[in-house]
């Protein structure tokens, strides 16, 4: 395997992770949203990856990129909360269906997949002057 192709595979996982952390980000963010522009509660966003060929290269070697991003269709909580500007007739607000623990530990997994990436790709870097010094 020579090194740019390695590279190019890490980048792959990079640009996916890195979509992954922006979607956490927003389901984050809109964990307490009970109207949204459709006049429904946010919905919790996912990330599907699928593994894709690199197809310059004949040696099998693969990286990964974003399939879908879907909305997770798990209905948010009811509460009672008749003063909400957002509740029914009954007095029923739904809440979103995004669990800040949840997220977080998705946070914390996509992050660290990054990081090893990033480790990767650096290492990739340093293997490449090496090699060039060692042709002076």
């Amino acid at each position: 395997m020579d090194l740019l192709s390695g590279i190019q595979a890490t980048q792959g996982a990079l640009d996916a992770q890195r979509t992954r952390l922006d979607v956490i980000a927003q389901n984050i963010a809109n964990a307490h949203t009970t109207r949204g522009p459709d006049g429904k509660a946010y919905q919790r966003r996912t990330v599907s990856f699928e593994n894709e060929l690199i197809a310059a290269h004949q040696n099998g070697l693969s990286t990964v990129r974003v399939s879908e991003i879907g909305v997770d269709r798990t209905p948010g909580q009811q509460v009672r909360d008749p003063g909400h500007p957002d509740a029914d007739e009954q007095g029923i607000v739904t809440l979103s269906n995004v669990n800040i623990a949840r997220e977080m530990v998705d946070l914390i997994t996509a992050s660290r997949a990054y990081e090893a990436n990033l480790s990767v790709a650096k290492n990739s870097r340093q293997m490449a002057l090496k090699t060039i010094r060692i042709g002076k």
